[in-house]
This record gives structure tokens, sequence and C-alpha cells, in this order.
């Protein structure tokens, strides 16, 4: 049970808190309305149908005493007209069986009622004549019809009570929505301050609301001042490592190119170079995207200049788009992120497709090649830092140092985003996809 109504159920925390807002306001309507009105009402119509049962029986006696016919009507009609009845002596009704509307719920118990305390009673209608309570009795001169307001046996305007109800709960539902809303929101802005920050945006944000929302607001900007922090410290501390490794590498390479060229001075230069091109992508991952701040950005114009860059190097990359818009993104951290997979795509393919998508919500950037491929099972030790799966991704073969992949799947996290490897239905090799959200 509980299954089959939990698709039907909102998902956000508003509709939720209208459901356990409305939900008991209708439970508590209709309570009130079947045990005050069926049960208040329906006593005091039946309170007041007896008392008119006791006037029609003091009309039936007078009628009684009379005598002759003409005497006994007259004595009747002399009763009833102070008690404001209508009486028809000898009566013609076309139909002597109840008559009353479905709805009328408090009719029910006026005829049972009259059924109850008139013997004689044959037929109540409560149909021909909405305002009135037609009865047809027998008598000893015969049928005798009588006839009273209907206000005589049911309580006036019961379904004021029902507007004045509605219009009350109506009332305090927008009234305790507005508090609720009010309660609702810092936890909207605390969510929206996170999942900012999950795509690696810092969006201004001060806790408010409760003391529950605000203790919680402020482990918040703990928690981002301290990664933040650890961010600066660790980019700052490798950007040092790394100037500090590239002044003894230079005076080396300075050193090796003063002396006699010949081969085992060639190899060590060709060392140095690697050294050179490991320390820049190990500092390029580690820096990531940092230092960088999010601008509106438009990902087709960017990508268009990483192909352009790539087709200068003789090999064919094609570029294929659908859509036109700008995102919030890091412009250098997306392109090095692109590269690499355009840069692995040439490596291990002869044929590379770039393909940009952009819709509303999100931004796909996909790169395919005609190469081996990575075998499903590999995959995700292929996004590993410094993972290199065979001797063809040696650094000293032309391949990488294991951490292309690494750095283009950490730049679709600081964006929300994943990257997703596949074989590629086009050109049959790999499929890798960055999807970042807008």
């Amino acid at each position: 049970m509980v299954s089959f109504f939990k698709p039907l159920l909102p998902r956000g925390l508003y509709g939720r808190a209208a459901l356990i807002l409305i939900v008991p306001i209708v439970a508590i309507q209709l309570v009130v309305s079947l045990a005050f009105i069926q049960r208040h009402f329906a006593g005091v119509t039946r309170q007041m149908t007896q008392s008119l049962v006791i006037q029609v029986r003091f009309v039936l006696d007078e009628a009684d005493r009379g005598g002759y016919p003409a005497q006994a009507k007259a004595q009747a009609l002399a009763v009833a007209r102070p008690l404001e009845m209508t009486l028809e002596l000898p009566a013609k009704w076309p139909d002597v069986t109840d008559r009353r509307e479905y709805y009328d719920l408090s009719g029910r118990v006026v005829i049972e009622t009259l059924r109850e305390g008139l013997p004689g009673l044959r037929a109540v209608d409560l149909v021909s004549d909405k305002g009135n309570v037609r009865m047809l009795l027998q008598t000893d001169l015969g049928p005798m019809s009588v006839s009273v307001s209907r206000r005589r046996v049911s309580a006036s305007n019961p379904h004021q009570l029902l507007v004045w109800m509605i219009l009350t709960s109506v009332l305090m539902t927008v009234i305790a929505y507005v508090f609720l809303r009010n309660q609702l929101r810092p936890i909207k802005r605390l969510a929206d301050a996170a999942e900012a920050f999950g795509k690696g945006r810092s969006v201004a944000y001060r806790p408010r609301g409760a003391l529950e929302v605000r203790s919680a607001g402020a482990a918040f900007l703990d928690m981002r001042s301290r990664i933040e922090r650890q961010i600066e410290q660790r980019t700052l501390m490798l950007s040092g490592v790394s100037h500090d490794l590239r002044t003894p590498m230079t005076r080396l390479k300075l050193s090796l190119s003063l002396m006699p060229q010949d081969d085992e001075v060639k190899a060590a230069l060709s060392d140095v170079a690697d050294m050179e091109r490991l320390v820049d992508e190990f500092l390029s991952f580690a820096r990531g995207d940092a230092m960088e701040t999010p601008v509106a950005t438009d990902p087709v114009a960017l990508v268009t200049r990483v192909v352009d860059n790539a087709q200068r190097t003789g090999r064919p990359v094609s570029l294929k788009t659908e859509g036109r818009g700008t995102a919030l993104l890091r412009p250098d951290a997306v392109m090095r992120a692109v590269e690499n997979l355009v840069g692995n795509a040439q490596r291990y393919g002869t044929q590379c497709l770039v393909s940009v998508i952009v819709t509303e919500r999100s931004i796909r950037i996909c790169v395919e090649d005609d190469g081996p491929g990575i075998p499903s099972d590999r995959r995700e030790e292929a996004m590993r830092p410094f993972t290199r799966l065979d001797a063809a991704r040696n650094p000293n073969r032309g391949g990488g140092v294991g951490l292309g992949l690494s750095i283009a799947a950490d730049v679709a996290r600081s964006h929300g985003g994943t990257l997703t490897l596949s074989d590629s239905s086009r050109l049959g090799g790999l499929k890798a996809e960055i999807i970042l959200s807008r």
C-alpha cells in the first residue's frame, strides 16, 4: 500500500509540508461534519418533529370530538389555524407514498419521526412543495391532509455552519502556509548554497531561520571555508614545489645542451623533457580549477577553439554542435579537460569526432575515436590518477602519465557533472562524454 501511494506523493519540501498541513485539516472537517451535523442537527430535527406530532395529535383529537362531519371539520380548522396548519378534509392525493429528495438527510429523520408518532399516517410529501411538509392522515372522517412549514421540523440554515467552517479552514491554512514558508525558505537557501558549492561555485549565504537551521548553516559555512582553505593551501604548496623543481631541471637542461650532443646526452635531454611534462601534468591535476572563478561561457565557442588547436597537429578532428547558450563555467579547466580527451583520441586513434549538445539543463561534450577503446570492466580504473592500462601508454613511448582522464573527471565533478566512458557507435572506439549541469 505504501509503495502504491509513494509515487503519487510530492517530492519537494514545500509540497510535502503542504500535504502535512492540509490532510489534518480535511480530516478534522470531515469528522466535525459527520459528528456534529449528523448527530446534532438530526437530534434537533427529531425534537422539532416530535413537537409537530403532538400538535397534529391535538388537532385529530379535536376533530374526533366534533360529532357530525361538518362540526368536526369546523372544530379541526378552528384549532389548526392558531397552530399555523393548513387542513384539507377530505383530501385528494394522487400518490400515497413517501416522497423526498435523495440528498435530503434531515427529511429522512422527519419522515421516520412522523411515522413513529402518528399511527394513522399514510404518506409524507417533501417534494411537491419545497417549503412545506404535507402529511396524509387516515381519520374517521376520511383522508385528511395537513400542511405545515418545513422550518418547524428542520433546523434553519445548516449550511451556514459549513460555510463558516470552510472559510475559517481556508484562512487558517493560508496563515499556516505563510509561517511554514518562512520556516522552509532558509532550508531551501541552504540547499541551494550547498548545490552551488558542489558545482564549484561559492554563492553568498547567511544562516537564517530556526536554531536548528542556523546551526546547520553555520556548520556548512565552516565546512566550505575549510575546504576552500585546504584547496588553496594545496595549490600554493604544489606551485612552490613545481617552481623549486623547475629551477634544477632548467640548470640540468642547460648543462646538457652545452655538452657534446652524443647519444647519451640526447637521451638525458629526453628524460629531462619527460620530467618537465610529468611535473606539468601532475601540477595541472593537483591544481584542478581551484584558483579559477566561474564566468558566463559559451561552451560551443570553447570546444571549437580546442578543436581548432587540435587540427593544427595535422590529424583529422571533426566537430558537431547542437544548441547554443552560455553557462557558468571555469573555461580554462573545461578547456584543459577537453584537450586531454582530444589528445587521448588522437594518440590512440586515427579519427576523432567531437560533439557539443547544449540543452536547458545540461551541456554534453562527447569525444569519440576509432582506437582500441577501453574494456568495460577497466573503465573505472582508467579514470584513477596515474593509471596506465597497457604498455602503449608508457610515457617513454609517447603515451601519457595516466592523468588525462582523471583531470577530465575531476573537472566534470567540480561543475556538478560526470565523465562517462562507453563504446563509440559511430567510430567503433572509445566514447568519452562530459556532462555538465547548467
